[in-house]
């Protein structure tokens, strides 16, 4: 067995859900009219809209491969991951999700500009730029490699569709197109995935018998949660486990984050956005792992007879092709696709919001351009929106002709060795007034150099660990956050004294921060009814077009599962659209 089949109809559910996702760039177009509502959506995001985007842009195909991986390899410690994700977004609950809001800016380099000043902005905005279009083509590359492996698709043609796709309603839509698309693929995956869950549990015989399986296969050492083993030990143990939560905190917990709350209308709606991402991630991280354990009791078979670089990556696949009726399989390969959609459009959105608004005007200033008006702006958004897409999506073509490690384990090392260093110094500057300008500069240099011996696989036994020790993902993290972190504290003895030009751009920066909104003074008339009732509408289509599945021949348990899904979407819309109608919604 090298691949999996799929019938024809989950062709059609495929394409017809990515054509109706078009259609989304199309209606919100309208809603922008200038940068603002094109970069942020005007700050007149509603909470549900703005923590489902937040919740979705956080994760990729990963969650579905590499995490599926981990799950099928040994059990229950993936939920370490999402569990860490859930507690970084409760923290942005607790006190930190209003104050990214209250910064009162488009892009995250504007913010750093008013904590660290002019050199530290640009130095971002440059580096942020090609990372992320690095980011965004390895998770593209990602969703091919796997779908060419697993489901026999062309991976050329997986990279171009979704590229294009993802392209043409970014563009065409702007933040308010990346937030419906993300509000309906979220509206789809996680009931999907409970019901997935529900029917593993169901072949199981319930989770009693799923550890009696656990047992009887000699599984229980493996699958523990917390591997034993040395702080810097290996992967799954109690040194893997505080990274990986250190590392969540940290990712949603800085200066960084900011991009995901400046679109919601104020603080309270952030602290809402941010509960519902945590929520959600902590759903995620009770039922995501179920599918692959299944696969392992139960189709290990079929999982390693694939030809694929870790047959673990599609496990959950796997399962879900197994239990899942004709038709819902479709949405479940949806469910991938759209997951590294998200998180690309999320990346492409803020890429070019970071050109237009602090790249260009530097440049326009060295070279005395001619100012340009808001609608000039905005047209060249679009523009460059489209042709950033082209080159991440040429990028990802390039790097199809490579074979690489497993996915998971590309991604916690661009995570630890490219994005973690530049993620410090903005943790830290939020809580810590007193350091001079070039804190963050400092602290980076110093990250950046355990990234580059971890990069080099320098040996560990120049730092007093044993000849044969090696990088794992904790080290590399402990050490890049452990120098980044005394970077930037070392710093603080230099600072300028209180009342210096720059101790006062930073004390308004901080002041400015914790400051409520007045969303009324500040940004003027929401649209939340508009929101409610167009994104409202596009989900009862969607669960009209699969309520249609019915007619497929099932039996009666598929069939069920098809109704309690199109039930469960097309509830939520009519509540959507029914809410949008009330006058307590036109504001």
């Amino acid at each position: 067995m090298s691949q999996l089949d799929i019938s024809n109809i989950e062709y059609l559910v495929i394409i017809g859900y990515l054509v109706l996702i078009t259609f989304v760039g199309i209606v919100f177009k309208t809603f922008s009219s200038d940068t603002d509502d094109y970069f942020k959506s005007g700050s007149k995001g509603s909470w549900w809209l703005v923590g489902s985007s937040a919740f979705m842009s956080a994760f990729s195909a990963w969650t579905f491969t590499g995490a599926a991986g981990v799950a099928y390899e040994s059990g229950f410690s993936v939920m370490i991951i999402f569990l860490g994700n859930a507690f970084g977004f409760f923290l942005n609950f607790l006190f930190l999700g209003p104050w990214l809001r209250q910064m009162r800016v488009t892009t995250f380099p504007e913010a750093i500009s008013k904590r660290f000043g002019e050199p530290t902005r640009m130095f971002y905005a440059l580096y942020e730029v090609p990372v992320r279009i690095l980011y965004s083509a390895m998770a593209l590359y990602g969703l091919g490699i796997f779908c060419s492996a697993v489901f026999g698709y062309n991976i050329f043609y997986v990279i171009i569709l979704c590229g294009i796709i993802v392209l043409f309603y970014s563009a065409t839509g702007g933040r308010w197109a990346v937030m419906a698309t993300d509000f309906l693929q979220g509206l789809i995956l996680v009931p999907l995935t409970i019901i997935i869950a529900w029917l593993c549990i169901s072949k199981l015989g319930g989770i009693g018998s799923l550890f009696e399986q656990i047992e009887v296969q000699g599984l229980s050492e493996e699958f523990n949660m917390i591997n034993s083993g040395m702080l810097f030990g290996g992967a799954y143990t109690w040194g893997w486990a505080s990274a990986m939560v250190t590392k969540g905190f940290l990712v949603f917990n800085s200066m960084y984050a900011g991009p995901r709350y400046f679109s919601v209308k104020d603080g309270r709606e952030a602290r809402k956005a941010a509960l519902l991402a945590s929520a959600l991630f902590l759903i995620g991280g009770l039922i995501w792992f179920l599918p692959p354990i299944t696969a392992r009791l139960l189709y290990a078979e079929d999982v390693m007879a694939l030809d694929i670089a870790k047959p673990a990556e599609a496990a959950y696949a796997i399962a879900s092709i197994k239990l899942l009726p004709v038709g819902l399989i479709g949405l479940i390969v949806v469910a991938i696709l759209t997951a590294t959609m998200s998180t690309m459009d999320t990346g492409l959105n803020t890429n070019v919001a970071i050109l237009i608004k602090d790249i260009y005007p530097k440049l326009k200033s060295k070279f005395k351009w001619k100012e340009k008006s808001e609608p000039e702006l905005l047209k060249y958004g679009r523009l460059y929106t489209f042709f950033m897409g082209v080159f991440i999506l040429l990028l990802a073509l390039y790097m199809a002709q490579a074979k690489g490690r497993g996915i998971f384990e590309i991604m916690l090392d661009v995570g630890a060795l490219l994005m973690s260093p530049i993620q410090i110094p903005l943790m830290w500057g939020l809580f810590i007034r007193r350091t001079p300008s070039w804190a963050a500069l400092l602290s980076i240099g110093c990250a950046f150099t355990v990234s580059l011996m971890a990069f080099l696989n320098v040996p560990l036994n120049v730092f007093g660990f044993a000849p044969d020790a090696s990088w794992t993902f904790q080290m590399k993290f402990f050490g890049v956050l452990t120098a980044g972190s005394l970077g930037f504290l070392i710093s603080i003895p230099f600072a300028p004294q209180k009342g210096s030009a720059h101790r006062t751009m930073v004390d308004q920066f901080i002041t400015t921060m914790k400051m409520p909104i007045n969303f009324k003074v500040e940004v003027g008339q929401g649209n939340d009814s508009a929101q409610l009732k167009v994104i409202g509408w596009f989900g009862a289509a969607i669960a009209v077009f699969i309520g249609l599945m019915l007619i497929i021949p099932n039996p009666l348990s598929g069939k069920l599962a098809i109704a309690a899904l199109a039930l469960i979407i097309g509830s939520v819309s009519a509540f959507m659209i029914r809410a949008g109608s009330s006058s307590e919604f036109k504001t």
